[in-house]
């Protein structure tokens, strides 16, 4: 393997420099000041030129990567290659200064936690690794820990020699391990909501189409109007003349089509107006319903029995998104029917979207709503992605002030989504 290979990895992680920057500057500077305070301050005996020649080599790097390293961001093999130079620096430091026996050799850590956090899962267990290695190293080889100058030697225990670089070896693989859960989860919610901003911005992208469109069918409308008049005029001076007759006629047959073509833009456009107005939440589900119908030979069924207030709300992009994914997830899913509960009064709008299929694996349950899951269940897994449809959903329905929960439908044994609004924040919508 060559030592680029040791570092590198599939994913596009990048590392902001001015973070590691000021991270490496914070190290530096307590370096410095406390082979300071120690050698002066409290006349312990140390070789403070050494430590003073490590530090500056430090300072050095941090310098060239603040003002020569052109790029804002340092990608994965960068990032490490400074934490594996830090991570030696420091041993060489604690070395000059007794060893795993300095209070401060806990600080080897901390590389590979920022590995853990920013970077990707192989360079973290790179790091790891050469952490353990270099704590026993440490533990065998150092010059004497600094102290005043009538001790001759600070001695320990073996047995407690030996359990120092142990114990830092837990709280090191500890605080890696959930450092590399954090990051995974929050690099995959960061990717999931920018595919969820992305369906967003082409939804509101669709609708400037139609703003558009309708704001050139009618500006056309006039030139072509008087394109049509010239024609007409053209068609009764030489239309006998059979060499221009096709050329007139053709010319009038396609101003009419344009006509025509910019008539169904505007109508559409209209259309979708009235789409996007004020309607009750009883109308809004029988449309979603009537689209699913059209595509899908399942019984689909809305209860409106307790529909008591029905309330007007404004159609929105994310509640007319999240309503369809948890609908159309039912649709997928289901055997043969998928029924709609719809109940609302003053206080509670509640909508329950039931299906007869395998419903929830129990092993994903506790989890649904997060993005990158799979389930454990065949049947289910072979129908599902990642999760990705219904954390959007989700998210989407949550930004709209909607609460939304996961269960098992009682009737049909089936998946059930509950999604509930308090009326008086539905209404505000």
């Amino acid at each position: 393997m060559r030592f680029s290979e040791f570092f590198t990895s599939k994913d596009n992680i990048q590392l902001d420099k001015k973070t590691l920057v000021i991270l490496r500057w914070i190290a530096i500077v307590g370096q410095y000041l406390t082979i300071t305070i120690v050698y002066f301050v409290f006349e312990f005996k140390l070789p403070f030129l050494y430590c003073s020649l490590v530090i500056f080599l430090g300072s050095l790097t941090n310098l060239y990567l603040q003002f020569n390293f052109k790029k804002n961001q340092l990608n994965n093999f960068a990032s490490t290659f400074c934490l594996f130079y830090d991570l030696l620096q420091l041993t060489l430091l604690l070395y000059l200064t007794g060893g795993i026996t300095n209070p401060f050799s806990i600080l080897l850590i901390v590389p590979s936690i920022v590995a853990s956090t920013f970077l990707t899962l192989q360079s973290t267990i790179n790091l790891s690794i050469t952490t353990v290695i270099l704590l026993l190293v440490l533990t065998v080889y150092n010059l004497p820990l600094p102290h005043y100058g009538d001790v001759l030697h600070f001695h320990v225990p073996d047995t407690y020699l030996l359990a120092l670089p142990i114990a830092i070896g837990i709280t090191l693989i500890f605080l890696t391990y959930f450092g590399v859960r954090f990051g995974i989860e929050a690099r995959k919610r960061t990717q999931a909501l920018n595919k969820l901003e992305l369906i967003l911005a082409k939804e509101h992208e669709l609708e400037s189409i139609g703003l558009q469109a309708a704001a050139a069918a009618h500006s056309l409308g006039t030139p072509l109007s008087t394109i049509t008049v010239v024609a007409r005029e053209l068609e009764k001076e030489i239309g006998q003349n059979p060499k221009y007759t096709k050329d007139i006629d053709l010319l009038l047959s396609q101003t009419k089509r344009c006509s025509d073509i910019l008539k169904n833009l505007s109508r559409d456009h209209f259309k979708e107006d009235d789409f996007l107005s004020d309607l009750k939440v009883e109308e809004l589900l029988n449309e979603i319903i009537r689209s699913f119908s059209q595509i899908s030979k399942k019984k689909i069924l809305l209860n409106v029995e307790k529909n008591e207030l029905n309330p007007q709300i404004n159609r929105t992009l994310e509640i007319t998104y999240g309503l369809r994914n948890f609908i159309g997830n039912a649709v997928k899913y289901s055997d043969s029917f998928v029924k709609i509960n719809l109940e609302s009064d003053s206080k509670i709008t509640q909508i329950k979207v039931c299906d007869d299929g395998p419903g929830f694996s129990e092993d994903i349950l506790d989890v649904l709503g997060e993005p990158y899951i799979r389930s454990k269940n065949k049947i289910i897994s072979s129908k599902s992605g990642l999760g990705l449809g219904t954390f959007i959903g989700k998210t989407l329905l949550e930004r709209m002030k909607a609460n939304v929960k996961f269960s098992k439908c009682d009737e049909s044994n089936g998946a059930m989504v509950i999604i509930s609004w308090q009326t008086k924040d539905l209404l505000t919508i």
